[in-house]
């Protein structure tokens, strides 16, 4: 069984790897219901209690699938989704909108499609420009007391809005990108996180599924896969990083391990105030990604990981512009 960890200093306590849900909603190609249902019931047998998902997820069809798999199930189980997105007709339109009026009512209409008791952690999915960051932790704030919220939470957010958010209502998470492909986060967010007692979510732990070995090349991938538009995952990119995970392969074949399970447990290793958030719509995905709890890398492990990926290892940038516009270092 997973072991519990604490996000950051916020008493909010969760199973030390969690399941992010967003590719049961076809992001990476088709899903089945019924198989994603399956795997998530898979997931609270083996322990985990940490759910993460989005409005904009479908939009709306992950929430409602989450509220369908957990329907009178909800015992135990942390639930964190997300505002923070103009949506019209259905459809993210990815542009910001964290106003007051409505975060709120992304609060109202996640907690009608979940059937949950609160949302346990609120994330704010990118930074709104147009918004003060004390109004949005000043809305969240008011959620907490009226009890339909239990934690604030940002998203690919930089030191100084952090800061502005914290000191208004105290930040539980950061949910970022981080992984032995993406180390952005190691010269000045994480140090900020720490000073500040606020945990780290890591998103795509396992690099869209580059570090396991398994991702399929670009062509190869579903036409509704959104991995055929990640520069890093396209063209000449693909085999040039591929190249560089040789490294992963080669510990795991000395640990009988998988390599996704190298990763996983690099960043289990890296702080107790790490919860990474893999996710998959299979079973035998998901145990593999919960056995990387049990594999101990040591210190010299960590250290050959480490210098042949360091930070700015991968060729090309983890998004394609317009969404890099929306995040903060």
């Amino acid at each position: 069984m997973l072991k519990t960890r604490e996000l950051g200093r916020s008493g909010l306590k969760v199973s030390e790897i969690g399941y992010g849900c967003m590719g049961l909603s076809g992001v990476y190609g088709s899903a089945d219901e019924a198989e994603s249902i399956a795997t998530l019931h898979r997931a609270r047998e083996l322990g985990v209690t940490f759910f993460d998902t989005a409005e904009v997820y479908g939009p709306f069809h992950n929430e409602e699938l989450i509220g369908r798999a957990f329907k009178g199930r909800w015992d135990g189980v942390v639930m964190a989704t997300k505002f923070g997105w103009k949506v019209e007709n259905g459809r993210n339109t990815g542009v910001p909108n964290s106003r007051p009026e409505r975060i709120r009512q992304v609060a109202d209409e996640s907690l009608r499609r979940l059937g949950c008791p609160r949302i346990d952690l609120f994330y704010q999915h990118r930074v709104d420009p147009q918004v003060p960051m004390e109004d949005v932790a000043g809305t969240v704030a008011d959620l907490i007391k009226a009890g339909k919220v239990g934690a604030f939470g940002l998203s690919e957010a930089g030191p100084a809005s952090i800061r502005r958010a914290h000191a208004v209502q105290p930040v539980a998470a950061l949910q970022s990108e981080y992984s032995l492909f993406e180390r952005g986060l190691e010269e000045a967010i994480i140090p900020t996180l720490r000073e500040l007692g606020i945990g780290l979510v890591p998103f795509s732990p396992l690099g869209r599924g580059f570090l396991t070995g398994k991702a399929p090349r670009p062509e190869e991938a579903e036409a509704g896969d959104n991995r055929r538009r990640q520069p890093r995952l396209t063209g000449d990119n693909y085999d040039v990083n591929l190249a560089k995970t040789r490294v992963i392969h080669e510990l795991a074949a000395e640990k009988g391990a998988a390599p996704g399970q190298i990763a996983l447990a690099w960043l289990l290793h890296k702080g107790p105030d790490i919860v990474s958030i893999p996710g998959t719509r299979r079973i035998a995905n998901l145990e593999e990604n919960v056995g990387a709890a049990q594999i101990s890398l040591s210190p010299d492990e960590m250290r050959r990981l480490e210098t042949a990926l360091p930070p700015g290892v991968a060729q090309g940038p983890r998004y394609t512009p317009e969404m890099l516009k929306l995040v903060e270092r």
